[in-house]
């Protein structure tokens, strides 16, 4: 693998992002906005019902931004390169496939660190919700447990994007927020019904929100929770890369890949 290869990604990335409105838009903006939000429901829920629950809505909208921007720039970043009729140079330079991919998983490493920060940030002095309260090592186990299921869910849809074109790019936006509702992100797993709950556990996010919102009373790491979630995603980003490999040669030969720059 070429470090230069992968930084050259990095930097196009880069200038995307510095330049185009659009994602400044779906990603900061929409973060800014969101934790506002947030913070002002989960500040009447303290005040006039439960504190808990107030805590609860901020915590897992700050960590559900961890999958989301992460997913987003690796699902959304080769859009980019389709709408300018680019990816195909890009795999006619020396390539590969696997630099490709790493370099955009670290451009959305890097964008949801900032963001996060940021956000978080927010939270704790406009809101009073401290994130660090989980705990450093908490805090460090949930980002990239987030993150490595981001990255699955993202190379999904980088595949189907390189397999099916344009015509459902609405994916890259939409499609991780059916994930929402069943990894319980704003509320305990107890409320959602039986059989659902049964799917909700077969989701690692699902542990991370739940091991979460107990950290809340007490900083000690949940390791039950935080091997399940680990096995989990390993689990699902293999079968992701798998897939995504799969779908990458089967728009090469079917031709599919070219025409996406048509």
């Amino acid at each position: 693998m070429s470090g230069e290869h992968v930084r050259a990604i990095l930097l196009q990335e880069f200038y995307i992002t510095k330049r185009t409105l659009e994602v400044i838009m779906d990603l900061l903006f929409t973060s800014l906005m969101t934790v506002v939000l947030f913070g002002f429901v989960s500040r009447f829920l303290v005040g006039a019902l439960n504190a808990s629950s107030g805590s609860y809505l901020i915590l897992g909208m700050l960590l559900w931004e961890i999958i989301r921007v992460n997913q987003y720039s690796l699902s959304v970043g080769s859009l980019w390169n389709i709408w300018a009729r680019n990816l195909s140079n890009l795999f006619i330079a020396p390539l590969s496939l696997h630099e490709y991919v790493i370099a955009h998983m670290l451009s959305g490493l890097l964008k949801t660190v900032i963001i996060f920060l940021l956000i978080a940030a927010i939270a704790a002095a406009g809101f009073q919700f401290n994130i660090l309260r989980l705990g450093l090592l908490n805090l460090t186990l949930f980002f990239v447990n987030l993150t490595i299921f981001a990255w699955s869910v993202g190379l999904v849809l980088l595949g189907i994007i390189f397999l099916f074109g344009t015509r459902i790019q609405a994916l890259a936006w939409g499609f991780i927020f059916l994930f929402q509702p069943l990894t319980a992100a704003y509320y305990p797993v107890a409320v959602l019904p039986p059989a659902l709950q049964r799917l909700a556990y077969a989701l690692p996010p699902t542990f991370v929100f739940e091991a979460a919102r107990r950290a809340l009373g007490s900083p000690d790491v949940n390791w039950p929770f935080a091997a399940a979630a680990f096995v989990e995603n390993a689990v699902y980003f293999g079968l992701g890369l798998v897939a995504f490999i799969l779908m990458f040669a089967r728009s090469r030969n079917t031709g599919q890949f070219a025409r996406n720059e048509g």
